[in-house]
C-alpha cells in the first residue's frame, strides 16, 4: 500500500519525525541539496547572462544515485510533503527536489518544521502551503551573484598574484579584518596619567578641575597637582539611584554565536555544528525529540504558547513575583518573523534532567539557549547605584559603587553575566563634612590601539553592518582561515600578507562595489525579492552592467606578481626556483614552467605524536591528497593503524589509541572514556 512521503534535508531528522508520523508515512533525507550551477557556458559560470540570467543545474557529485532513489519514493508515494529547513536555503531545496524529481503542483505540499517536537510536527502537517516562490528567486540570486563574483574574481586573482579566491561577502570581511591591522600599524600611543586618593574602605579618582574635565598628559602635571592636593577631602555629593537590570531577549543567530564565543569559546562553526543537532532531534531516554527551535533566525519573537508555558513555569518554581515582560531585540524592517528566536522546544526539559543523554559540549550550548529563554522572560534585577563627589582644593574625585538589591533574572543566569558588587561606605552629606584619604596613588598609562577582530566581534560587525546573513557568518569565518588570508592568534584575527595583498588588489580595482556599503545594499535588494519587491534578473543585470566592465578592465591592468625566486637552480633546465602557490600550498618549481615542469620534492618533517600500539613505529601527522590531516603509523604499510582523531595515548583497558572527539578523551576502539576532570566515566 502506497504511503505519504515526506522529504527532510537531515537523515538524523528523518528518524525522528517518522518515528512521530506513523505507519502511513515515509520519510526520507536528501542529505541537504541535490544540485548546483553548473559549470559550463561563459566563463564556466553555469549561468546564461544573455537570456536573461537564465542559470543551467546539475546533479551535485555523488547525488545522482540518492536522486534515483528519490524518484522512485515519488512514484510509490501517495502524496509528498517537502519538510527541508524553514529558510530560503530550505525553500530553495525543496523547489530543487519538486523540479528534478518531477513532482506536479497537485501532488506536492510545503511543511515548515520550526522545531521538532511530535505536538509541532503533526501541527505543521496539519497546515501546509506551497513553495514560496519569491524565496526561492531570492536565494537563487544570492548563488547566482556568489557564482559571478567568485569565479570571475578568484581566476583574475588566481593569474595575477596567486590568490586562491574572493567572495561578495568573504572579501569584505576581510577588507574590515586587513583596514583593522593598519589601524593598529598606524596608532600612535598616547600617555595620560591618573590620581587615586585612597581611603580606608574606598578609591576615589581625580576627574576634574574646577568642574570641567581634566587631562594628565605626563608626571610633571601629575606631580604639579599632586602639590597642590592637601589630605582632607570635602563631601560635594553623594547620590544613590535604584536602577533596573534588565535581561536580554532570546537568542538569535548572531548573538549566539557571538555569545557562545565569548562564554564557552566555540567557533561560530562549531555552535552550529550542535546547535543542529540539537534541534534535529536526541534520544533521551524513552522519546526522541527537538530540543531547540530552529537555529537560523533573525527574529526575536516568542510564540505566546511558550511564553505563557514559561510564566506558569516561573510561578511554580520561583514565585508570581519573578514573571517579568518580553524583552525585545533590535528588528531590521525586512526580518521576516515567520520564525521565532532560539529556544527550548519545552521549558519543562531543564538541562539537569537530561544531561546524561547530552555531550558535554552539546549540553553546555543547551543549557546556554534554555536559561537565556528563561531569563529573558524573568522580572529585571534591581541595583543601586552610587555616586560619591569630593573636593580637594578645588579638585574633584569620584567614587562609583553598585551593589544587588533584588536578583530577579539573574535568578538562572548569573551564570554568564558577570555581576560583582562594589560596596561604598554609608556616608552622609553634611555641612563641611570632610574625609581623609590614607594615601595618594598616580599612574603612569598609555591609550591602546582598537583590538583586532575575535569571530564574535567580527560577527556582531558585520551584523551591525548589514553584511552577509545569519547562516554565512560560520562559513565566511572557516573560509578566511582555509584561504590561508589569516591566521588566528590569542582568538584574534591577523591578516596574512596575503589577504593584505589581496585586499589591496581587490580595492584598486573593485573599491565601489567590495565594500560595506555596497554589500549591504545587496543583501537588501535580496530581501526585497523575497518579500516579491524586486524582480530578481533585474537585480543582477543591474550588478553585472557595473562589475563585468571592471573585471576585464583589471585583467587587462592589473600587474602581474612576480614570482619569488629561492637563489636555487633548476637541475633540468638551469633556470631559476622559484616559489608558487598550489593547491595544497607553498611549493618550489622551475621559472621556466611549462617547458619545464620540474618541483623540487621537499622532504617532509615528521610531526610525531605518539609510540605506536601497534608496533614499534611512531604515530606521526600526515596529510592526504586533498590537504586533510590524518594520523598514521611511519611503518606504513607494514603497520596501517589510522584515525582521522587526534592520538593522545594508550587504552589502558584494550591497549588502542586513545583520541581526542568532541573535546573529550575516548578510546577508539572500547568504550573507555573520561571527562573534563580527566575521570574515567565508562
Amino acid at each position: 500500500m502506497a504511503k505519504n512521503l515526506v522529504i527532510v534535508e537531515s537523515p538524523s531528522k528523518s528518524k525522528t519525525i517518522e518515528k512521530y508520523l506513523g505507519n502511513d508515512y515515509k520519510v526520507v533525507s536528501s542529505k541537504g541539496h541535490i544540485r548546483d550551477l553548473a559549470t559550463s557556458g561563459k566563463y564556466g559560470l553555469g549561468v546564461d547572462i544573455e537570456n536573461n540570467f537564465t542559470p543551467s543545474y546539475i546533479p551535485i557529485s555523488g547525488k545522482k544515485k540518492l536522486i534515483s532513489s528519490l524518484k522512485q519514493d515519488v512514484k510509490n508515494s501517495k502524496h509528498v510533503f517537502l519538510a527541508t529547513d524553514p529558510d530560503r536555503e530550505g525553500e530553495a531545496i525543496s523547489w530543487h527536489l519538486k523540479d528534478a524529481l518531477g513532482i506536479k503542483d497537485n501532488d506536492y505540499d510545503r511543511v515548515l518544521f520550526h522545531e521538532i517536537t511530535k505536538n509541532k510536527v503533526l501541527e505543521a502537517m496539519a497546515h501546509p502551503s506551497k513553495i514560496d516562490n519569491n524565496l526561492v528567486r531570492s536565494q537563487e540570486t544570492r548563488r547566482i551573484l556568489d557564482r559571478i563574483i567568485g569565479f570571475r574574481l578568484s581566476k583574475l586573482l588566481q593569474s595575477k598574484i596567486g590568490a586562491k579566491s574572493a567572495g561578495r561577502v568573504q572579501s569584505v570581511a576581510l577588507k574590515l579584518i586587513v583596514d583593522r591591522e593598519r589601524e593598529i600599524e598606524a596608532f600612535v600611543k598616547e600617555e595620560y596619567w591618573t590620581i587615586t586618593a585612597i581611603f580606608t574602605d574606598f578609591e576615589a579618582e581625580l576627574y576634574q578641575y574646577d568642574n570641567k574635565e581634566i587631562t594628565l598628559s605626563n608626571e610633571k602635571e601629575t606631580q604639579a597637582v599632586i602639590d597642590k592636593l592637601s589630605n582632607e577631602y570635602k563631601i560635594i555629593s553623594i547620590d544613590s539611584k535604584e536602577q533596573n537590570k534588565k535581561a536580554r531577549p532570546p537568542f538569535i543567530t548572531s548573538t549566539l554565536q557571538q555569545e557562545c564565543s565569548t562564554k564557552l569559546g566555540f567557533t561560530a562553526k562549531k555552535t552550529m555544528m550542535l546547535a543542529q543537532r540539537l534541534y534535529e532531534g536526541v534520544d533521551i531516554g524513552d522519546e526522541t525529540v527537538g530540543l531547540i527551535t530552529y537555529m537560523r533566525t533573525d527574529s526575536y519573537r516568542l510564540s505566546d504558547e511558550f511564553v505563557n508555558d514559561v510564566k506558569e513555569y516561573i510561578t511554580k518554581e520561583y514565585g508570581k513575583d519573578m514573571i517579568g515582560y518580553i524583552k525585545k531585540g533590535k528588528k531590521s524592517d525586512l526580518v521576516q518573523d515567520a520564525h521565532e528566536a532560539i529556544r527550548p522546544t519545552s521549558i519543562l526539559r531543564n538541562p539537569t534532567k537530561i544531561k546524561d543523554y547530552l555531550t558535554n559540549d552539546e549540553y553546555k550550548l543547551y543549557s546556554f539557549i534554555y536559561y537565556r529563554s528563561l531569563a529573558s522572560l524573568m522580572r529585571d534585577a534591581k541595583v543601586l547605584k552610587t555616586t560619591i563627589i569630593l573636593d580637594n582644593n578645588n579638585y574633584q574625585f569620584k567614587a562609583n559603587g553598585q551593589i544587588l538589591l533584588s536578583k530577579g533574572y539573574l535568578e538562572v543566569y548569573d551564570k554568564y553575566e558577570k555581576n560583582e558588587d562594589t560596596v561604598l561606605p554609608d556616608l552622609t552629606k553634611q555641612d563641611n563634612q570632610v574625609l581623609k584619604n590614607k594615601d595618594i596613588k598616580t599612574e603612569q598609562h598609555f591609550t591602546k590601539p582598537p583590538a583586532r577582530y575575535t569571530e564574535a566581534k567580527l560577527i556582531k560587525e558585520m551584523e551591525e553592518l548589514g553584511i552577509g546573513r545569519p547562516s554565512t557568518y560560520a562559513k565566511t569565518m572557516d573560509t578566511l582561515k582555509e584561504r590561508d588570508y589569516v591566521t588566528v592568534e590569542d582568538k584574534k584575527f591577523i591578516p596574512t600578507k596575503m589577504g593584505i595583498e589581496t585586499t589591496d588588489r581587490l580595492q584598486e580595482f573593485f573599491s565601489d562595489l567590495i565594500n560595506v556599503k555596497y554589500t549591504a545594499n545587496m543583501e537588501t535588494d535580496l530581501d526585497h525579492i523575497a518579500l516579491g519587491e524586486a524582480v530578481w534578473n533585474e537585480v543582477l543585470a543591474k550588478f553585472y552592467k557595473l562589475f563585468e566592465p571592471r573585471v576585464k578592465k583589471a585583467f587587462d591592468d592589473m600587474e602581474k606578481k612576480q614570482a619569488e625566486t629561492t637563489g636555487e637552480i633548476c637541475p633540468e633546465c638551469g633556470g631559476a626556483l622559484v616559489k608558487r602557490n598550489g593547491k595544497f600550498g607553498e611549493f618550489i618549481a622551475c621559472s621556466n614552467y611549462p617547458n619545464c615542469k620540474y618541483i623540487k620534492k621537499e622532504e617532509a618533517i615528521e610531526k610525531v605524536m605518539m609510540d605506536c600500539p601497534n608496533c614499534d613505529g611512531k604515530i606521526i601527522e600526515k596529510k592526504t591528497k586533498r590537504g586533510k590531516i590524518f594520523y598514521g603509523c611511519n611503518n606504513y604499510p607494514k603497520c596501517k593503524l589510522a584515525t582521522w582523531d587526534k592520538p593522545v595515548g594508550v587504552c589502558p583497558i584494550c591497549h588502542n589509541l586513545l583520541i581526542i572527539k568532541n573535546d573529550q578523551v575516548k578510546c577508539s576502539s572500547c568504550s573507555y572514556q573520561k571527562n573534563d576532570s580527566g575521570e574515567v566515566i565508562k
